[in-house]
């Protein structure tokens, strides 16, 4: 039986959880599915996954096998991507992940430009706040804004915003202009959900980062929910300039604790290191460094 079929099947195990499930998407049975992994293991003579495990559980050496494997597919994949480009129009399906925020204001009129010059590109686009483990496979590209990045993959700056505090006027006018960052314990907050920071709020004070927990009135994970809340006066907001820009200019929202902002906020574009890199991958990434330039 075919080695890098019985690898294929392995990875989709890996990735789906179980045999069933990648025996559905690959349209065979469960015993076909079986037969490759006992195949694979013959021929590695070590075992790859305990079955009698429910769920099922791969092995230490099935982890170390299952990420050289999707390297090497990945590698295979984008060698015959880049030979069948080339000379030909660029085209396939790019899958990426961003902020919430991020991709629905910024992405959305760039991947319109990117698609008027390259139309045979489909663009699958998933706004997720969480962080996105690449190696996984689900994406090809991941927007992250942050101040830390994950160790082991390509990332290029696209953007740098900074991280302020915001309230609008009639906030201020109520509730009083919170003067240091000890002060927000006497203020309605408005948190933002799912940040690499949990339920804390970060700090730049005398260049020590200092953490706090606000007591939050209102949550959400979505930053125009709560920019919205904010320009109400429901509370005090956390948020990159970025996110916030048209609620400053239009006096909605005026910065607050301005000596306590994280100026070295950074937007990336993120994708795994490989040696071969399909057109779709190299020619969004080029597009997106230039529409951002500008």
């Amino acid at each position: 039986m075919d080695k890098l079929k019985n690898m294929q099947v392995f990875c989709r195990i890996v990735e789906l959880g179980t045999f069933a499930a990648a025996a559905r998407e690959m349209n065979v049975s469960t015993m076909m599915i079986s037969k490759h992994i006992r195949n694979l293991e013959n021929s590695l003579t070590v075992s790859l996954i305990n079955r009698k495990a429910r769920p099922i559980i791969v092995t230490e050496l099935g982890q170390r096998y299952y990420q050289q494997c999707k390297q090497l597919l990945a590698d295979l994949s984008d060698i015959e991507n880049s030979i069948a480009q080339s000379g030909q129009v660029v085209k396939g399906m790019l899958r990426i992940n961003s902020p919430i925020d991020f991709g629905g204001i910024f992405m959305v009129p760039m991947i319109n430009e990117y698609q008027q010059r390259y139309p045979d590109v489909n663009v699958l686009m998933s706004l997720d706040n969480a962080f996105i483990n690449l190696r996984l496979g689900s994406f090809d590209i991941s927007i992250v804004v942050t101040d830390k990045l994950d160790q082991g993959v390509v990332a290029r700056k696209i953007a740098q915003t900074s991280l302020c505090t915001y309230a609008s006027p009639g906030y201020i006018k109520q509730y009083g202009c919170p003067e240091t960052i000890e002060d927000l314990a006497e203020h309605k907050c408005l948190h933002y959900l799912g940040t690499p920071h949990a339920d804390l709020w970060r700090f730049n004070k005398e260049n020590e980062e200092i953490d706090i927990r606000p007591q939050w009135s209102f949550a959400s994970n979505n930053g125009r929910a709560l920019c919205q809340a904010a320009s109400l006066g429901m509370g005090i907001i956390r948020s990159p300039a970025l996110s916030v820009r048209s609620y400053v200019q239009s006096g909605e929202l005026v910065e607050l604790l301005s000596d306590y902002k994280i100026s070295s906020l950074s937007v990336y574009a993120t994708y795994l290191q490989r040696n071969y890199y399909p057109a779709k991958i190299t020619t969004f990434i080029d597009f997106l460094l230039d529409y951002f330039a500008e």
